[in-house]
């Protein structure tokens, strides 16, 4: 039998471009068994999307349409499983309960659910558990004399998160029933995070080798604002890799499945030890955290999801034209370069270089030749007679003149105002500059330098830009000018202003972060690790000042287990002494 893997990328709510995708397949009249991702028939995540009337009737119309097409089809040897919502309705029109199927779509039939998604996510990005009913039952599939094991997505994770393990129910199930399963599929929508295909492939084999069948994992492709799906859809049999197909972008592929080569050694115990805890989770770390470098085939993986994810996000909101404020520092050159390599035909890119009193001529030169070496146009915009004037107009209104930081600040928030003008100007998008680190310290300036439609490096932490940028050169040429990365970095919005006077060191500051967000380390621990107490108190009090910053920023594109945006929600309100108290 012939299994045919559909790796597809659609906007959400395309409900046109899903129907005709599915229209086609059947109209091609392969034989077999064809496979979408989770939720196909709609887009994932949905959010509250998925509880508006219009939304509600326009899915359930568009379900009607195909059910009444396939069923006017010739009956043919092949069915179509896809994921998709299945409504139950007041009279109304308004649910009653959401379930997350998986449908059997087959020509000559009428389109029926056969399968409930059991593991329902409700941590980090994910809240399931708000809009879906959990099913309960194990799902076989009988097609043409073969049974087919049925999962979505989380189902194939064992984890204290749950109160059951479809897998290990699906075993249980077969083995009562002495049901002997061909193949195991699985619809996903799982987001990217580096490093996480590795242990997918992992899971998948423990899975493989359990019902002594064939794996079939396959995922969906998109970037749905913060969150990238990269596709990369697999088969497993037992510990072998039969196929696997690419990254962020839409591919297909037939596996056979007489000719599976893999041989299996079922082991149950091990099918529960590998658990989604010690495969993903943050746990509390029993050394003191760091941040490993990147490898070439990681940084690789990093740039291609930026240049995807920026990619996806400016074609689904209508963009071709960008503009990106450079400064002569690292954070902006990165973000440019990136751009850059991701642009196609038809799209524009500008830098705006925006000097104050204090931006060194070295700045000027720098910028200016990145954006030769790129092919960028290059403009400046000096902001030093909008902050003199501001500066009097202040001291002629308020009898008071500003100095320090609020002299700093209206710096950046000029060079957001022109950035925001010329935006207007041609419609074209602000792509952000900042980077994890200086979110996570509130190292910025509300609406000036935290600007943007979306953050390309907001899950990079600084000492990963400065990797992520020698990587770039060392692959691309040497595009990115080496004092860009070997300079010390500074905000220069004062006299000899260099970051490392308000921050400590980046690679410790990183590796202090990091210990807070992913591993979650209270201060205490990170003390008794060896980190300096004054520097850790340091770092927790920017981190806790910050958090209203944080709450205002733009979308970030997520390549990590733990990332700032929709995956990490803290209240801005509360008394924050727990951080230090104990």
């Amino acid at each position: 039998m012939m299994f045919h893997i559909h790796q597809t990328h659609h906007t959400i709510a395309d409900f046109q471009a899903i129907g005709n995708t599915l229209k086609s397949t059947i109209e091609s009249n392969q034989t077999g068994v064809h496979v979408f991702p989770e939720l196909f028939l709609c887009g994932y995540p949905l959010h509250d999307l998925c509880l508006q009337k219009s939304f509600i009737e326009t899915y359930q119309k568009f379900l009607n349409e195909l059910d009444q097409w396939a069923q006017k089809q010739k009956k043919s040897d092949q069915i179509l499983l896809v994921g998709g919502i299945k409504y139950d309705l007041t009279e109304d029109g308004l649910p009653l309960k959401l379930s997350n199927v998986i449908y059997k779509v087959e020509a000559g039939s009428p389109i029926s659910a056969i399968y409930t998604k059991q593991l329902l996510p409700n941590y980090d990005i994910f809240d399931e558990m708000k809009y879906f009913t959990a099913g309960s039952t194990p799902g076989v599939l009988e097609y043409k004399g073969k049974q087919i094991g049925l999962l979505i997505c989380e189902d194939m994770w064992s984890s204290s998160f749950h109160q059951k393990d479809p897998v290990l129910d699906l075993k249980h199930l077969c083995d009562k029933d002495e049901i002997k399963l061909d193949m195991l599929v699985n619809l996903s929508a799982s987001p990217f995070v580096i490093e996480k295909n590795e242990k997918r492939l992992n899971r998948a084999k423990f899975i493989s080798n359990l019902f002594e069948a064939p794996y079939l994992y396959v995922n969906r492709v998109g970037a749905e604002d913060e969150i990238l799906f990269d596709g990369r859809s697999f088969v497993v049999s037992g510990d072998k890799l039969e196929c696997e197909l690419a990254r962020f972008r839409p591919d297909s592929a037939t596996f056979n499945l007489k000719e599976q080569s893999g041989t299996y050694s079922p082991d149950i115990k091990a099918a529960q030890a590998n658990t989604w805890e010690e495969l993903f989770a943050a746990r509390i770390s029993p050394k003191a955290p760091s941040l490993s470098q990147f490898s070439p085939e990681q940084c690789e993986e990093v740039l291609e999801a930026l240049c995807f994810g920026f990619q996806d996000y400016a074609r689904k909101n209508g963009f071709n034209r960008f503009t990106i404020a450079l400064s002569g520092g690292m954070d902006s050159a990165l973000v440019l370069t990136i751009i850059k390599l991701s642009l196609k035909e038809g799209q524009y890119l500008e830098a705006i270089y925006m000097p104050s009193v204090h931006s060194s001529t070295l700045s000027y030169d720098l910028s200016l030749d990145l954006c030769e070496n790129l092919g960028i146009p290059f403009k400046s915009l000096p902001i030093k007679f909008l902050h003199s004037t501001s500066k009097n107009l202040f001291t002629q209104t308020f009898q008071d003149s500003f100095e320090g930081l609020t002299d700093e600040n209206i710096q950046s928030r000029l060079r957001g105002m022109l950035l925001y003008t010329r935006s207007n100007q041609i419609g074209s998008m602000v792509v952000n500059t900042s980077n994890k680190s200086e979110l996570a310290v509130g190292y910025s300036t509300q609406y000036g330098d935290s600007v943007g439609a979306i953050s390309m490096l907001g899950d990079l932490y600084k000492s990963e830009v400065f990797h992520l940028a020698n990587y770039i050169n060392e692959t691309r040429n040497n595009i990115i000018p080496e004092r860009i990365i070997t300079r010390p970095p500074s905000a220069e919005l004062r006299p000899d202003q260099v970051d490392t006077e308000s921050l400590p060191p980046y690679e410790r500051l990183d590796a202090i972060l990091e210990g807070l967000l992913t591993y979650r380390h209270s201060m205490d621990d990170l003390i008794s690790f060896g980190f300096k107490e004054e520097e850790v108190q340091r770092v927790f009090n920017l981190y806790r000042k910050s958090e209203y910053k944080r709450y205002q920023f733009c979308p970030i594109i997520k390549i990590s287990s733990k990332s700032f945006g929709f995956g990490y929600r803290i209240p801005l309100s509360k008394d924050s002494n727990f951080y230090i108290n104990k």
